[in-house]
């Protein structure tokens, strides 16, 4: 488990630098209306620093997600707990571990919590669909 504390250790570093490289996620002036007093020069120009800073929000917010799993899995390595699946509490795969070294599950419950996940997507468009027939 030694080398894996390094590992997750290292993986938690870069991931919080990397952050810290990204700031506050660089936020260009807003469009305003049209004419003199825009920042940019056409349409085209607002759409393009409208999908980077999209881009930019949507990459530090995997980037949190992540760092807070690194930490969670370093609490657990520190309780005795890592390795364990969280839901049935039988041992994750060392392959697993290995390819994903903050994951919770094991893959059976992973592939479980998916299929429920994807039924419960399925029944709140069902539920939408029949409130909008009504």
């Amino acid at each position: 488990m030694r080398g894996m504390r390094e590992r997750l250790e290292k993986d938690l570093t870069l991931a919080v630098q990397r952050l810290r490289q990204m700031g506050g996620v660089a936020l260009e002036e807003l469009p305003g209306s049209k004419g003199d007093n825009s920042p940019f020069a056409d349409e085209v120009d607002e759409i393009q620093a409208n999908e980077r800073r999209e881009i930019g929000f949507a990459t530090r917010e995997l980037l949190v997600g992540r760092v807070n799993r690194l930490s969670a899995a370093l609490d657990r390595l520190n309780d005795g707990e890592y390795g364990t699946c969280v839901e049935c509490e039988e041992p994750i795969s060392p392959a697993r571990l290995q390819a994903l070294p903050e994951v919770q599950t094991c893959v059976r419950c992973q592939d479980r919590l998916e299929r429920l996940g994807r039924q419960f997507d399925q029944d709140e468009d069902e539920a939408e669909t029949v409130s909008d027939d009504e």
